[in-house]
């Protein structure tokens, strides 16, 4: 889950507006920031650790300049947390193409192999985001060799095309090409968002942008004309004309997680709000709880996500709503923080109890997901100690059991606390009074009311079925690959409920 940005434009400011909109995609990551911009002649880049603003600063609107641009904040799933592994990726030919993604690539092996081997291509990564872009530039290669190179276009086209019929997995795309133009395109499942705006000159003429949300556009004056669809490639040529090509035949399986807690809830996501999905996912709860037959003196949201679906489950119930954790906002989501023991500090760090509200009654956590279950387990025993009588949890997604392969960082079952386990065994281990989840169906409908035109969603987090097909040998040899066994060491055994297996904490 990364969050990618690229304008084409028509003045030298690309750099502020590239700044502008990332700042509204730092939620999608927070380890590292870059940025590249192009004036028709030369290509301009800054890339590093940190937050967008810790990053850049004014300096860089001097140097970073340009009428197009693109820019990527990152939460690394796979490759090293290195900051020589931040993105954006150039390759050099052929014609010179930066590539920014977001995104999880399946089948990197394979591809290593038959970008190393059998093309003599040098890798200087582990990212998977770097193999793409070799063989993206491989097919381009192999089109110009057939087409000859008269029509650049064509030739950018024909190469996505063939790229899209080698790579599995989830990919939402931006490229830069010198020459050429600003380019864009989607897996043919659509699983990560990808959206294409315009803002109009009054001349006749628009300016264009691509973003993985819309909340990106309205900074910068952007209006979305639509989510890009899966299989398709936009261009935007160096005349600003924005061309389309549907390289490959695509079926829309948009990744639910997005809708759980990835996005923004002002973003709408391929003509879903956000915002209303969680509002729906907050009735269907409702329900459950009103059945459970709990004594609740309160509904106390976590911060900061699962607040549109407490309110909800409050106005139904008609049980009284507090704020009563209070997040600092000088720290960052924790389940996007790279490594356990880096979450679990950050836990106390980010919220604090309100006694008040607390003491001596029976309270009702609303979580949007329970992942790894440290934040929650932390929290529980923070109410405790603030006077809680008893602490319910309610999770506002179903039971997370299986590994997510397409770009959320939750690669390994051993790091759910769901895996394995029971209802009342999770119960148990976080050291709740009762323990609430959402039923996958529930969820399902929420998104679905959005956009009745999407037939289903990619749930393979809750459910274990993989979309793009996922082998049990890429599953094990995920497991085994040396960060996430680092990040495995991190965790500490919490006892045989695990059979025996290490706890992480979401």
């Amino acid at each position: 889950m990364c969050g990618i940005l690229g304008i084409a434009n028509r003045n030298d400011h690309v750099f502020a507006e590239l700044y502008d909109g990332l700042l509204m995609l730092q939620h999608r990551g927070q380890d590292a920031s870059g940025v590249v911009t192009y004036d028709d002649h030369q290509f301009r880049e800054r890339k590093r650790n940190g937050l967008v603003k810790d990053v850049f600063g004014p300096e860089d609107a001097e140097t970073l300049t340009g009428t197009m641009g693109m820019g990527h904040v990152r939460y690394p799933t796979a490759g090293s947390l290195s900051a020589s592994e931040a993105q954006p990726f150039f390759v050099n030919a052929p014609y010179g193409i930066y590539l920014v993604h977001n995104g999880n690539i399946t089948n990197t092996e394979e591809q290593r192999q038959k970008v190393t081997a059998k093309y003599s291509r040098h890798l200087r990564t582990t990212s998977d985001s770097e193999i793409l872009l070799n063989v993206l530039a491989d097919k381009v290669a192999d089109a110009i060799k057939v087409n000859g190179n008269a029509d650049p276009i064509r030739n950018i086209f024909a190469g996505v095309k063939m790229t899209m019929e080698r790579m599995q997995g989830a990919y939402s795309v931006i490229c830069m090409i010198a020459g050429v133009g600003l380019l864009a395109f989607r897996d043919p499942n659509g699983i990560r968002p990808l959206s294409v705006a315009q803002r109009d000159l009054g001349d006749g003429t628009c300016d264009y942008s691509f973003a993985s949300e819309d909340v990106a556009f309205g900074i910068n004056g952007f209006e979305k004309l639509r989510d890009v669809a899966p299989g398709e490639a936009l261009l935007v040529d160096l005349d600003g004309t924005l061309h389309s090509f549907q390289a490959v035949e695509g079926k829309l399986t948009p990744c639910i997680f997005e809708y759980v807690y990835l996005a923004r809830p002002d973003s709408m996501l391929d003509g879903i709000s956000v915002y209303k999905t969680q509002i729906r996912m907050g009735q269907t709860l409702a329900k459950q709880i009103q059945d459970s037959g709990l004594d609740i003196d309160a509904i106390i949201p976590v911060p900061d996500s699962a607040r549109p679906v407490a309110l909800e489950v409050s106005n139904i119930t008609g049980i009284r709503y507090r704020e009563a954790l209070v997040k600092n906002r000088y720290v960052g989501r924790t389940f996007i923080m790279p490594g356990q023991q880096e979450r679990q500090k950050s836990v106390r760090r980010k919220l604090n109890a309100v006694p008040l509200e607390m003491k001596d009654r029976n309270i009702l956590l609303i979580d949007d997901s329970i992942v790894r279950g440290t934040t929650i387990k932390k929290i529980v025993q923070m109410c405790r100690e603030a006077g809680a009588k008893k602490v319910y949890i309610a999770s506002a997604s179903p039971p997370v059991k299986y590994p997510n392969v397409y770009g959320i960082d939750m690669p390994t079952k051993h790091e759910l606390v769901a895996n394995g386990r029971s209802i009342a065994e999770i119960r148990d281990e976080l050291g709740a009074d009762e323990l609430l989840y959402q039923k996958l169906e529930d969820l399902i409908w929420a998104a679905h009311e959005g956009n009745p035109d999407i037939e289903s969603f990619d749930c393979s987090c809750f459910d274990g079925k993989y979309v793009t097909g996922i082998s049990d040998t890429y599953l094990t040899a995920l497991e085994n690959s040396s960060r996430v066994s680092k990040k495995i060491d991190d965790i500490p055994t919490q006892g045989s409920s695990w059979n025996n297996a290490p706890a992480s904490g979401h």
